[in-house]
């Protein structure tokens, strides 16, 4: 029975045997691995997984492991192991990732890749890829490199006063306001000082270098802002200026374009936005933050008939992958950077940006958002448009309130599996990859709270606390209303509880007290509404 792959992938390769593989060959090819994913080489099968066989140089496999091991630098020590498929032998090669970047004992440096086709590939190592490749291994910080070549005059004065006004506006780390200009700029790593000289940093350049400056030095800080209808263009705009100038327009641009409805919830307003700011932000400062500055492509920002796209250039960073961004610890490509942006309130300062990304539909009872479209060349993050469950929304919004607690991302994420179906532990665990206990102990707190129950061996919402949203206390309001509309809303809320009060009507269309007054009057003249109790006790009811 055939134990091996059946194609070639980033981290499987299959190598012909059958005239002697040489030596060069076999070191390029481990090497191109280690500095990539690391893998299985199998020697002796063809590129279409046809087994063919081990040449008998290469059955002993102490003697090929000694001699990978004597042809890289660093040694790479590799387990090499003989197997029989499909009546032949072959020699299975597992070769670890490095940690380091490692070349052929005569200094040739490979790194792999997948082609347009799928297959993968073996191609030159490039002298300024190595600082990207550590970068992603956590062992070098791209954006703390200091560029030599820029002095302190590439520093806009415009951009440090914006700095300081972001700190200021957007609650970071106040007591930096009381620092120098030059201390400012210490104090977050903008400058860092080489044979007594200071010189800005890569972060430093990003964050308020001048324009010209940010392209001359870092050429590939730009983002694309686009907004499309069907395939109407309806804005394109390449914006090349400081991340927090860049920053700024883009969150300008999305408040106009990002409409938001209201639940009316007894006396409580619950905005429903058709996108949440906070991920819309987060999503953002991540691609600021971890996106590959040697890739001389933009950050993408579109906002679709089918909903936000925030793609930016690099893969995930070695350890993060799909299955675990909920999990993995904060960790980036731009260390500094990310560590800047926090300090001065642009970023989550827990360093859990995902987390807000992920409750900005959670809340609403959209869909996840969907990060299954990046590949090793770029992480595109996707947030559909879709209408919120406002029963879903009301519930966790009331349970915020009574308990005065913010739910975690799993219990959040636990509600939401269960919005249309029953689900057990084995399943939730398989969804989540949590373990089993961290699975349970969420149930059991949505279990104390009353936000599900228990249905045979699975688990399903409380069906007295999730309603359907015709409930008689939930009314949904578009702060698009037109003031023609007023009577029949108010009409129409009257039905749906029973009464309705002054308060309610300033709610619902932000009205003073004069103005609410007024509408309710001119309905109780009309025979509509009737008068019930007086001062605070007072209230309307249809007639």
């Amino acid at each position: 029975m055939r134990t091996i792959p059946k194609k070639e992938t980033l981290t499987i390769e299959f190598k012909s045997d059958l005239k002697m593989l040489k030596d060069k060959d076999l070191i390029e090819t481990i090497v191109a691995m280690t500095n990539t994913k690391g893998g299985y080489l199998y020697l002796g099968v063809e590129d279409d997984g046809t087994v063919t066989g081990v040449h008998p140089k290469h059955r002993d496999e102490i003697g090929v492991a000694a001699l990978i091991a004597n042809k890289t630098v660093p040694s790479i020590l590799v387990r090499a192991e003989l197997l029989d498929i499909d009546d032949k032998v072959i020699l299975s090669i597992e070769v670890p990732m490095s940690r380091t970047i490692v070349s052929t004992s005569d200094g040739k440096l490979l790194r792999r890749r997948l082609k347009v086709d799928k297959t993968p590939e073996n191609i030159p190592m490039y002298p300024y890829e190595i600082s990207v490749r550590l970068s992603e291994l956590g062992a070098l910080d791209y954006s703390a490199q200091i560029l030599k070549e820029a002095t302190l005059d590439d520093l806009d004065f415009v951009e440090r006063i914006r700095l300081r006004n972001t700190i200021k506006m957007r609650n970071g780390e106040q007591s930096l306001l009381s620092l120098t200009d030059e201390e400012l700029d210490k104090a977050l790593g903008l400058v860092k000082e080489d044979n007594g000289i200071l010189y800005p940093t890569v972060t430093g350049m990003l964050l308020i270098g001048k324009e010209e400056k940010i392209q001359q030095f870092v050429p590939s800080a730009k983002t694309s802002f686009q907004v499309l209808e069907g395939t109407k263009i309806k804005t394109n705009e390449t914006i090349t200026k400081s991340l927090l100038a860049t920053y700024e327009i883009i969150e300008n641009h999305f408040q106009i374009l990002n409409t938001e409805d209201e639940i009316l919830y007894g006396m409580y307003r619950i905005p429903i936005p058709e996108f949440s700011q906070n991920a819309f932000r987060e999503g953002i400062i991540n691609a600021f933050s971890h996106r590959d500055y040697s890739i001389l492509q933009s950050i993408r920002i579109a906002i679709e008939d089918e909903g936000l796209t925030i793609s930016s250039p690099g893969s995930f960073i070695d350890g993060v992958n799909l299955d675990n961004l909920l999990t993995v610890e904060p960790h980036g490509r731009n260390q500094l950077l990310a560590d800047a942006l926090k300090r001065i309130g642009l970023a989550e300062k827990t360093g859990r940006g995902i987390d807000s990304i992920y409750e900005g539909s959670l809340v609403y009872g959209r869909p996840l958002p969907d990060y299954s479209e990046s590949n090793s060349s770029y992480v595109k993050l996707f947030i559909q448009r879709s209408k919120a469950d406002y029963a879903f929304t009301r519930m966790i919004s009331q349970n915020e309130h009574e308990s005065n607690r913010i739910l975690p991302i799993y219990s959040l994420m636990i509600l939401s599996m269960l919005r249309n179906h029953k689900i057990t532990l084995k399943e939730f665990v398989d969804e989540l990859h949590i373990n089993e206990n961290r699975v349970q102990a969420n149930i059991d707190k949505l279990l104390d709270l009353g936000l599900i129950e228990t249905s045979g061996r699975g688990y399903i919402l409380n069906s007295k606390v999730y309603k359907t949203e015709n409930n008689n206390n939930l009314y949904i309001k578009d702060k698009r209303i037109d003031r023609s509309e007023f009577n029949d809303i108010i009409i129409e809320v009257t039905q749906q509880q029973g009464y309705i009060t002054r308060s309610h009507v300033s709610n619902l269309f932000e009205l003073n007290d004069s103005q609410s007054y007024r509408l309710l009057q001119k309905l109780h003249k009309k025979g509509i509404l009737e008068l019930v109790g007086k001062g605070r006790n007072a209230k309307y009811v249809l007639k």
